[in-house]
C-alpha cells in the first residue's frame, strides 16, 4: 500500500539526539527513486532543489551518488527543516546546501533564486510524496515555479501514487485515496493526465513514467528548449 506521509517526528518514532529523523518509507524506496534520477542526471552539474524534503534522507542519498550537482533541500515544516539540517551536517557532503523554507502553494516559491541568495537556474526539481497530501494549488505552484526556474532541458521528478486515465492502479491505492479524502477533501491521489496538463502549461513535457515499489510511480518531465 502506498505510504502515507505524516509529519515526521509525530509518527511515534524517536529521532536522534542531533535532530535527525528517520522515515521508514525512505528505506523502501530510495534505491528505486535514485535509479531514475541517475538515469537522467548522471554527468550533469548545476543546482537542484528537492521540494518537501521531509527528514532530509533522500537529498543526502542523491548528493552522495550525484556529486557534481549542488543539492538544495527544502520544506515548510520547522521540525523537518531541523532534521534536514542535521542530516546535512551528519553527511559532511559539500554539495548539500542549508535547507530552504519553501511554500509550494506560492507560485514564486523560491524567491532566493531571484534574489541571488540561493540556487541559480535549476537542472532539476525533485518532489516525493507531496501532492497527494496537499491541496491542488500545491501541485499548481510546483509546476508554475519549476517552469520558471528550470534551465532548458531541466527535469522535474515527481514520485508518489497516481491514477491513470482516472482509474487507480491498484485496489490498495483506491483505499488509500478514499482515506485521504475522508481526512481532508482537498487531498487525494492525483490523475497523471491532470498533472501533465499543469506541466504542459509550464512548458514541460512528460518523458517517462517509471514503475516504483508499493504501487507508486515516478513521473519525469523536461523543460522544452
Amino acid at each position: 500500500m502506498a505510504e502515507y506521509v505524516v509529519e515526521f517526528g509525530k509518527d511515534g518514532r524517536a529521532g536522534e539526539a542531533d535532530g535527525r529523523l528517520d522515515a521508514l518509507a525512505f528505506h523502501r524506496n530510495h534505491q528505486a527513486i535514485r535509479a531514475v534520477l541517475v538515469q537522467f542526471l548522471a554527468g550533469k552539474s548545476g543546482d537542484a532543489i528537492e521540494v518537501g524534503s521531509g527528514t532530509g534522507q533522500h537529498v543526502v542519498d542523491l548528493a552522495h551518488h550525484l556529486p557534481d550537482i549542488t543539492w538544495w533541500p527544502s520544506d515548510l515544516n520547522e521540525t523537518h527543516l531541523r532534521s534536514i539540517e542535521a542530516w546535512r551536517a551528519y553527511s559532511k557532503l559539500a554539495n548539500i546546501r542549508p535547507p530552504l523554507r519553501i511554500d509550494l502553494s506560492d507560485p514564486s516559491w523560491c524567491p532566493e533564486v531571484d534574489g541571488g541568495q540561493g540556487p541559480g537556474e535549476l537542472v532539476a526539481v525533485f518532489c516525493a510524496n507531496v501532492i497527494h497530501i496537499a491541496p491542488w494549488r500545491v501541485a499548481e505552484g510546483l509546476f508554475a515555479s519549476a517552469g520558471r526556474y528550470l534551465q532548458p532541458g531541466g527535469f522535474v521528478f515527481l514520485y508518489g501514487p497516481f491514477k491513470r486515465g482516472g482509474k487507480h492502479t491498484a485496489p490498495s491505492n483506491a483505499a488509500f485515496d478514499s482515506s485521504l479524502r475522508q481526512g481532508n477533501s482537498e487531498w487525494g491521489v492525483r490523475d497523471i493526465e491532470a498533472v501533465q496538463e499543469l506541466a504542459t502549461k509550464a512548458g514541460l513535457s512528460l518523458l517517462e513514467i517509471a514503475e516504483m515499489p508499493a504501487n507508486n510511480l515516478t513521473l519525469v518531465f523536461a523543460k522544452t528548449a
